[in-house]
This record gives structure tokens, sequence and C-alpha cells, in this order.
């Protein structure tokens, strides 16, 4: 017995299930609305921030490390403390929990008219992760429990997918806009007003929830999971940034983050009452639909962000302009994860997710494969079959909250989150790296910049942003072109290694789901 299965039991926590399966379906539907805004917001959030960051760096003048934090805070936090947040949410109450992280989350946001440092929008950031962490799993656990019938819950799954695709998508508009009139503050501002809705609909809509079997609470299994997690995700953001594997502090965090996972792992699956259920993935459906999630989230991220440098610091597009140019993969997302349902019903959910992942890293490998020099035209039509793709993970979801008991439903949204948020950090520190490597390769042995001094010749190397502004500086627009053409490359190379790492990933999840799953009926 170890030494979590030996803790006194709480006693049973009150189902409040029955209130959630009483509820009627204009109330149900309303609830989903709430909590699939909620998301919305916290989407938005995170790409407002990006549009927001230059104005911030020019008023602050934060040092690159600490704006570095800015940065990492947020998803540092956020991936630590996801998995006790949601079992505090099992006994506590997922509506309260909720509602907690609304208040957290908006009073944060509020903090940005105080902030006059660098090290204040630290705090105020990771104050956000904590509140995100409380919000985005307990949305979707909280959708397994108002929609007992499983086809009602695939379809609020769908419209949850759906709107969080467009969050990302309206983001940078909304962020632009902001910034045209207002300060960076107004980036964080805005949320204020919409945490304060949220908090209002849900106490008025949403019912109560918990897990009439929650797991044992282990401080131990809580900090692991916590400094494993923190360390694992803090040393891969650490390669990206350094872009080099000759990192001693980077793999001291490796090794400290995957030792602690490790004992994290062995102490969940020899208790009789994990803290969290890793169990879920003996279930076939439940692990295809991590993987899908994990696997697309991996190559979207690295796409995205690349693309919308490409956008900007190649095409010359504005802010706004590169993010009007990126909504068309967002609503084909928001298309696809409402019409998922429907086509997994006629075709399979097996081929229909698979197929969809497929259909995606088609999409990035047409970046590399189409003819001649690479241009908008190209990159739309990559950017709906990416976008169309990716948006069947709502049918991932289902897929996950389909294959897991509902005492279980927080330790699920757990799980999915934290690979969301893993699959982010990869994506960027993996596939990021390489565009980096192969743009300062390609950049090397250019005659153009030969004739610059060397610290000017590295600095250009580093990114394509350096060898822009290095270009204007000096009046050489040759310095500007001949980066622009190696970062199209470096941007080409990487879509076809993260279309066939997505090609892969399609494969493995065909495999791992069962040839007759179906997400309209709730499997035990």
């Amino acid at each position: 017995m170890t030494a979590q299965s030996s803790h006194p039991s709480p006693g049973p926590a009150p189902d409040l299930a029955p209130q959630a399966g009483s509820m009627t379906r204009a109330r149900r539907w309303a609830a989903a609305g709430v909590l699939s805004l909620s998301l919305l917001v916290i989407v938005m959030d995170l790409t407002i921030l990006n549009i927001a960051i230059p104005d911030l760096a020019e008023d602050l003048r934060p040092s690159s490390n600490q704006l570095l934090w800015i940065v990492d805070s947020y998803s540092l936090v956020l991936a630590g403390v996801l998995v006790s947040v949601s079992a505090i949410g099992d006994r506590w109450g997922r509506k309260k929990m909720l509602v907690a992280g609304y208040g957290v989350f908006g009073t944060a946001s509020a903090l940005a008219l105080l902030a006059d440092s660098a090290e204040a929008v630290i705090a105020i950031r990771s104050l956000l992760g904590l509140g995100a962490a409380m919000i985005m799993p307990t949305t979707l656990s909280m959708l397994r429990t108002v929609f007992q019938d499983p086809k009602e819950r695939a379809t609020a799954l769908a419209l949850w997918a759906s709107v969080a695709g467009i969050g990302a998508a309206i983001g940078p508009l909304v962020g632009g806009a902001l910034l045209e009139a207002f300060s960076w503050r107004s980036a964080f501002l805005i949320n204020v007003p919409l945490m304060l809705a949220a908090l209002v609909a849900a106490l008025l809509l949403l019912p109560e929830a918990r897990s009439a079997r929650p797991g044992a609470w282990d401080v131990v299994a809580a900090l692991q999971s916590l400094v494993g997690m923190v360390a694992l995700i803090w040393s891969l953001k650490h390669f990206a940034k350094e872009q080099s594997l000759l990192v001693p502090e980077s793999w001291a965090a490796l090794a400290v983050g995957l030792a602690l996972l490790t004992l994290f792992v062995r102490r969940c699956l020899a208790s009789d009452r994990p803290f969290l259920d890793l169990r879920l993935f003996t279930r076939p459906q439940f692990t295809a639909g991590v993987v899908a999630a994990l696997g697309a989230v991996l190559a979207l991220a690295a796409a995205m962000l690349l693309l919308a440098q490409w956008m900007q610091l190649v095409e010359g597009y504005s802010p706004i302009q590169a993010g009007v140019r990126l909504v068309p993969s967002a609503l084909a997302g928001a298309v696809a994860a409402g019409v998922s349902p429907w086509l997994a019903a006629r075709l399979g959910a097996r081929n229909v997710l698979a197929g969809s992942l497929a259909l995606a890293a088609v999409g990035m490998v047409l970046i590399f494969a189409a003819p001649g020099e690479l241009h908008y035209p190209t990159v739309l039509v990559a950017l709906v079959m990416v976008g169309a793709g990716t948006g069947a993970l709502a049918l991932g979801s289902a897929m996950i909250m389909s294959g897991t008991p509902e005492d279980r439903a927080g330790n699920a949204a757990a799980i999915e989150e934290v690979s969301y948020d893993f699959g982010n950090v990869l994506g960027v520190a993996i596939l990021g790296s390489v565009a980096a490597l192969l743009y300062r390769v390609g950049l090397e042995g250019d005659r153009v910049l030969g004739g610059l001094p060397p610290e000017l010749a590295d600095a250009a190397g580093e990114s394509v942003g350096n060898a822009v502004a290095i270009a204007g500086e000096l009046g050489q627009p040759a310095i500007a072109q001949a980066a622009a053409v190696e970062f199209t490359h470096a941007l080409e190379v990487t879509s076809l290694v993260g279309g066939i790492t997505l090609l892969a990933v399609a494969a493995l999840v065909f495999v791992l789901t069962p040839r007759d799953v179906d997400v309209t009926q709730q499997h035990h």
C-alpha cells in the first residue's frame, strides 16, 4: 500500500449529476455557450498579447531575460498547476473552481493598470496562468457533466472547439484595434468586463458538480507534477531559445523534470485512489484522442508561428493584415469542428479523426511542394487544409470524454489540456529550432552578409527580424532580401517536417482507435 492509499477517505462527495441531468435543453445549451465563450476569452487573450509585446517592451524596457519570462511565465504556471487544480475542483466543486478562475483571471487583468515594471507584468502573467488553469480544463469537465447524453455532448464539444478556434483568429484583430487606440494595458483590461459577465452567467446557469470518488489528495504527487512539468517545459523552451543542445542548465532541468514526472507516474499507478488516474490510458479511444491533440498542436503551433513571421517580415504585412490572412485557418477549423460529429456518424470516428489529421499534414506539405516561389495564395490553400484538419480535434475531445467515467472527467480534462500545452511547447521548441537552424546555416554562406561586421552578421543570423532591422539601419535592402529567401526556405522545409510528423500521428491515431468506436455512446 502506498502513502496515498493510507490517507483516510474524506467520505463520498455529493454527486450532483442528477441536477445536471434535469436541466432543460435551453439551459444546457446556454451553459455550453458560457463554457465555450470562457475558452474563447482565454485563447483570444493569448494572441492579443503577442500583438502587444512590442508596445509593452518599448514602454517598460525589459531586459531580454525579463521579456522571455513575460512570455513564458503564463505557460509555465498553467502547465504546472493544471493537474492539482483539476484535483481540487473534483473535491471542492467544478463550478466553484470555474467561478474562482474567472475571478483570478479578471483581477490579474485589472492589475495591469498598476503595472509599471517588467517584474509586475511577469507577476500578472503568472496569475493569468493560474486563472487559465482553473478555467480551461474545468470548461471541458463541466461539459461532460452538463451533457449526460453522449450524442448531445459530441455536438457541445464541437461548439467548444469551434469557438476556441475563432478566438485564436480574432485575437490579433482585436489586439491590433486596441493598440491603435490605446496602450498595451488595454490588451489586459479587455478581459475584465468579459470575465465579470462570464462569472455572473456561470452563477446563474451552471450546476455544481463534484467527483463522487475523487482520488486521494497527495501533497507529494502535487509537488512532483508541479515541479516536474515546470522543469520539463522550461528546459524545452530554453533549448529553443539558445538554438543549441549544448546548454548544461537545460539538460539539468530536463533531467529533473523527467525524474520527477517518472516518480509521479509510478506513484499514481501504485495507488488505489490515485491523485491523477493514469489508468485512463488503458482505454484505447482515450489514448488516441490525447495523441491526436498533442500531435496536431505540435505541428500547428510551429506552422502558425512561422507563417505569422513570414507574412510580416517577408511579405511586409502589418500585424492586423497578417491576422486577417490567418483567419481562414480558424474559420475552416470552426466549420470542421461543427461537422465532425455528423461525419463520424456516417464514416466512423476513427476514419474521420485520422483522415482529418492527414488532411492537415497534406496542407503543411503543400507549403514545401508547391512549385515556384511561395506566395499567399498557396499559403491560403494550405491554411484552409490545416485548419479543416485540426478542427476535427473536437472529435478527439468527444472520444476522450465518451471513454471517461463522469467521476474521472476532471482527470481527463487535465490530461487533455496538458497535451495541448505540451504539444504547443514541443512544436515551437523542435520545429521552431529546425527552422532557426536552417535559416542560420543558409545565411552563413551568403556573400551579402559576408561584408558585414561579425557582430552584425551574427545578429542577422539569429532571426529574420534582426536582419530586416539591420538592413533598414544600414540602407542595404539586399540584406533583407537574402534573409527573406533563407527564411522562406526554412519555412518550407520545416513545414515538410511538420507534415511528415502529422502523417505519422494520423497513422498512430488510426491504429490506436477501435474500429467500432462511437462518440455518441458512453463507454464504461
